[in-house]
Parts: structure tokens; C-alpha cells; sequence
């Protein structure tokens, strides 16, 4: 590797990395342009959703230097001539940092934008790619020790084969599975599961998942893919008990019709009835509450669902049935637009679809979805307005425009990590409510919203 021979060590380059409780074979290589180059860690197939991508990115003491430094080396000038000397900016940092506790890139960018004085952007490092050398390769393997791919992306391994690693994990421990379980009769569900599998002990996370014919018992290998599998399980499960309750939202809901005839265009009524109904049930079934692990937890679970199910149901068809209407007049309004305000149109329709598509009741977090008549309201008081004054829209769309690039551009990257940022959710929504500020203020908005306070607030996203 790149070091002076005197200077290699166990502690340094070590032969194995602890992870999933497992000690992980490491094989270090020095041959440049070579595909392996580098270091190489290798995991069995079963282990391969529990890898941890903020450890891995700090690859082993004695190469972290190396990283470190070319992330430094890389800032764009007007950043990386204050950060001077190099050497010393790095040292600093190492001492700094424990290893593994933030992904390294961000880490090193929260440490220099205090040594700055000023936040660096999430994005700083984006038009610079990493030398393969110092991206850590995994080897995946099957149960006989060949291996079955190999990537120094883990997002594009897992995307590869985390299916395939999901069913190798769950035949660790086959006896602990059932299927076809249509009530709650299967004793308690435990948040781990310690079982043994060729000499080591692994953590499962227990969820139920669900089928055609039901939910099933399995055993996940991540606590947020348990957790997840297992509440839409559990409102399955509750949509069976209570069947007679549900039967009137389901055959023909109050007020259905005329909001699915308005949003026609946009949504399927077969696929928004779903997707109503799909939000009706979690938001009346489990809603805030923590998931039943208990048969008696899941009956008392019932009890709270039956007596919730028709205020929830109520209001949200009376939601459905407000943002149907704007939506309506909205896209009136856009259609009838003339040719030489298709740019107005195209950003107006752009926001639109990014408030109102297929599955959006479901996504949209129930706070926010009260919120959605009035963000629909505000595009079409902005294209009401914009007339008045041209000029003062443009400047305000292009500013607000930046701010929505710099939330996608970093929400696209935390889907490539499988990284939930709830703080840049808020953010989102606070962009909205910039808009109503900016092209509607007569709607008003919950909180005072303003170009500072998002700027703060991203500063602050940047920083965590």
C-alpha cells in the first residue's frame, strides 16, 4: 500500500473489520489502475443489508490520511486557500473526528465549515470523484465462498443483490417463519432475535410482512426495513378484523366520486380510492402510536382503530375533496394559459405535480396533507398575480427555484444511501410555505417563513 514499510501496523492496516458481529476479511492491494487496488473487504451474502456505509467510508487507519487530505485538496479554490497548510488542516481533523460515528465526507464538511467560519454546500465534493484506490471494494459471497459481485458503490451492490440477501438472512432461522397468518395468534414479536448460523451469532429483527393471503412471520436484517414491513403488516392485519367497519369506506366512500372525477386527469380513481383508503387505515389504525408487539397490545390496538376509523375517514374525504377542487381550478387555469407564458405554466404545473400524483395521500406526511388546499391555492394566486408585475415573479421563481434544486439534489443523494434526513423534509415544506409567503401572503402561513430563515435553516442541515 501507499505507506513506508516501518510504518505498518495491525492497528493500521488491520487483517479484519468488526461489523454485524462479525469479523469481515480485509485484503489490502498496491497496484494502481488495477480493479482491486486499494482495500477490499469481503462479507458473506446474509450480511450484506447490514453493512454499515458510515464505517466503511472510513476505511482503516493507515489510508484515512490519504482521503482525508484529496477531500481537502479538492474544495474549490476560494475554500481551500484558507484551509492552509494542508497537512496541518488534516491532523487537526483526525484528532478531531471519531472515526464512524457520521460518514466521513460529511464529518470532514461539518469540521471545515467550522474552521471556515461558513457552511460548505452538501454538494461541495459532487463534481469531484473520489480515486477508486480510496473507495473501499466489497466482495460478496456465497455460502461456498465464491463470490458473487464485487462494487466499491454499496448502494449499487445492494440494489444488486439486498433481495437476495434479504432471503439468504431469513433461511438462517426457518423455524422462527409462518405464513398465512391472518389474526394474532402467534405469541409476542421481540425487536431482535439473536440465532447462530456457522459458528456466529447473528441479530435478526423480527417483522411481519405482508401477503395475498395475509401477513407473514419473517426475520429482516435492519431494524428500519422490520419496522416498516411491520407496520403496514399490522394495518392488514387490522383491516381483516375489522372488515364490517371498513366495508362503507370501501364500497362507496361519502364524497368520493366528485373529487376522484376532478383529479381524473392526474390519478386513477381506482388507484386514489387505494391510496385514500391505505391512509385512512394507517392514520386510524396505528396513526402516532407505537407498533403492538403483544396480542393484548393488538387488541387493545383494535379498540382505539374501530373508535378513530370514522372521524379519520370523515376528514380525510373532506380533504380529498378540498384539494380535488383546487387542483381542479388550478389546472383550468394552466391549460388556458397562451404561448408566451408556457415557462409560468411549466413551473406552475411542476409544483402542482409535486404536491398532488399517484399515491400522494399516502406519502404526504399527515400534517403537512391539511396543508396541500392552500399550497394549491397560492400557485394559482401567483398566476393571477403574475401580470401585476413580471419581473418580481421571475426574480422570486428563480430564487425559490435554487432553493428546491439544492433539497432535491440532496434528497436524491440520501435515496442513493438508503439515509432518511427528517430535518430535510421540514425543509421542503418550508419552501412551500416561502411560496405562499412570497406569491399569496394573503393566505398566510403557520410560521413566519422568509429567504433568511431557509437559508438558516439549510446552514443548519449542512452543519448536522
Amino acid at each position: 500500500m501507499r505507506h513506508a514499510a516501518a510504518g505498518i501496523t495491525e492497528v493500521q492496516y488491520p487483517d479484519e473489520l468488526e461489523m454485524a458481529g462479525r469479523r469481515l476479511k480485509l485484503d489490502y492491494r498496491f497496484s494502481p489502475g488495477h480493479p482491486l487496488d486499494g482495500l477490499t473487504l469481503t462479507a458473506p451474502l446474509s450480511l450484506l443489508n447490514q453493512l454499515d456505509p458510515t464505517r466503511l467510508s472510513w476505511l482503516v487507519p493507515g489510508m484515512i490520511r490519504e482521503k482525508v487530505t484529496w477531500y481537502v485538496k479538492s474544495l474549490p479554490k476560494v475554500w481551500r486557500n484558507r484551509l492552509m497548510p494542508a497537512t496541518e488542516i488534516v491532523t487537526a481533523f483526525l484528532e478531531s473526528a471519531p472515526a464512524g460515528t457520521m460518514e466521513l465526507s460529511d464529518a470532514l464538511r461539518g469540521f471545515l465549515s467550522t474552521r471556515l467560519g461558513e457552511p460548505l454546500p452538501a454538494d461541495v465534493w459532487n463534481e469531484a470523484e473520489v480515486p477508486p484506490h480510496l473507495q473501499l471494494n466489497v466482495r460478496i459471497v456465497d455460502a461456498a465462498g465464491e463470490e458473487l459481485s464485487s462494487a466499491r458503490d454499496l448502494a449499487r451492490l445492494r440494489a444488486q443483490l439486498g433481495d437476495a440477501a434479504q432471503l439468504t438472512f431469513s433461511a438462517a432461522d426457518p423455524e422462527f417463519e409462518k405464513s398465512g397468518i391472518v389474526r394474532w395468534d402467534f405469541g409476542d414479536l421481540p425487536e431482535t432475535l439473536t440465532i447462530a448460523r456457522d459458528g456466529h451469532r447473528l441479530t435478526g429483527y423480527p417483522a411481519l410482512v405482508e401477503q395475498t393471503d395475509g401477513v407473514a412471520l419473517r426475520l429482516l436484517d435492519t431494524p428500519a426495513a422490520a419496522d416498516a414491513a411491520t407496520r403496514g403488516a399490522v394495518v392488514r392485519l387490522m383491516r381483516l378484523q375489522l372488515k364490517d367497519a371498513l366495508r362503507r369506506w370501501e364500497k362507496d366512500p361519502p364524497g368520493f366520486l366528485p373529487a376522484a372525477l376532478q383529479l381524473k386527469p392526474s390519478i386513477a380513481s381506482d388507484a386514489l380510492l387505494e391510496d385514500v383508503l391505505a391512509a385512512i387505515c394507517d392514520r386510524a389504525f396505528i396513526g402516532d402510536d407505537a407498533l403492538p408487539r403483544t396480542e393484548r397490545a393488538f387488541a387493545e390496538q383494535i379498540k382505539r382503530a374501530r373508535t378513530r376509523l370514522p372521524a379519520v375517514a370523515e376528514g380525510s374525504l373532506r380533504l380529498l375533496a378540498s384539494i380535488a377542487a383546487e387542483h381542479h381550478a388550478l389546472s383550468q387555469k394552466i391549460s388556458g394559459l397562451p404561448p408566451a407564458l408556457s415557462r409560468l405554466g411549466a413551473e406552475l404545473r411542476a409544483q402542482r405535480d409535486a404536491l398532488v400524483y399517484r399515491g400522494f395521500f399516502c406519502a404526504t406526511p399527515w400534517a403537512q396533507l391539511a396543508h396541500i388546499p392552500r399550497y394549491l391555492k397560492a400557485l394559482e394566486r401567483r398566476l393571477a398575480k403574475y401580470a401585476e408585475n413580471p419581473s418580481r415573479d421571475v426574480k422570486h421563481s428563480q430564487a425559490v427555484a435554487e432553493l428546491w434544486d439544492r433539497y432535491r439534489r440532496r434528497s436524491d443523494a440520501n435515496r442513493a444511501r438508503q439515509r432518511h434526513e427528517p430535518a430535510l423534509e421540514s425543509f421542503r415544506w418550508q419552501i412551500e410555505e416561502l411560496r405562499v409567503s412570497l406569491f399569496a401572503q394573503e393566505l398566510k402561513t403557520p410560521l413566519p417563513v422568509s429567504y433568511k430563515r431557509l437559508e438558516k435553516a439549510w446552514t443548519d442541515l449542512s452543519r448536522a
